[in-house]
């Protein structure tokens, strides 16, 4: 990769996770503000659910009963090191734009987690519930967003890649 070639990597790798970072961001601090001890708000004939709770595990509240050291192994450090490593990886590894910028929200997502984490005593802000009756999705972010769209992005865009080079 040339100089400016990196350069570009790395200005693609910075704006995507900004975009990401500064709307998870934005939108938790919007939650607190107006959604904290306040009734959930139902729009769209309960589609969307906006009523603010604090996550003190992970997805879905996955280990939210662990013991404090294994919820800072797994949920803060183990974290950390793999946002760091995705990163690193995509600013002098990864040459495909499109792959860099989902695997970029993926990491974003999970680095706009930890922020919460660190600012928030170790309880991540989540405001959103989508669904249709009783099949609805967990309580979750916008950085819970970013993770989950990139990842399936990146599934069916690696999909699309092997089929291609099948034909």
């Amino acid at each position: 990769m040339g100089n400016a070639d990196r350069k570009k990597q790395i200005l693609l790798c910075v704006f995507v996770a900004a975009i990401n970072i500064v709307a998870d961001r934005i939108t938790k601090l919007l939650a607190i503000k107006f959604m904290k001890d306040k009734n959930p708000i139902e729009l769209l004939n309960r589609i969307l659910v906006i009523g603010y709770t604090e996550n003190t595990g992970a997805f879905l509240s996955l280990g939210r009963g662990w013991p404090e050291v294994l919820k800072y192994i797994l949920l803060l450090y183990i974290s950390i090191a793999i946002c760091l490593s995705v990163f690193i990886y995509c600013l002098f590894l990864e040459k495909d734009k499109i792959r860099t910028i989902l695997l970029m929200s993926i990491i974003s997502g999970g680095i706009g987690n930890l922020v919460d984490r660190l600012l928030n005593r170790f309880s991540v802000i989540d405001f959103l519930n989508f669904g249709i009756g009783s099949l609805r999705t967990g309580i979750l972010n916008v950085a819970d967003l970013s993770i989950t769209f990139g990842a399936i992005a990146l599934v069916i865009y690696e999909i699309i890649g092997i089929k291609r080079k099948d034909v």
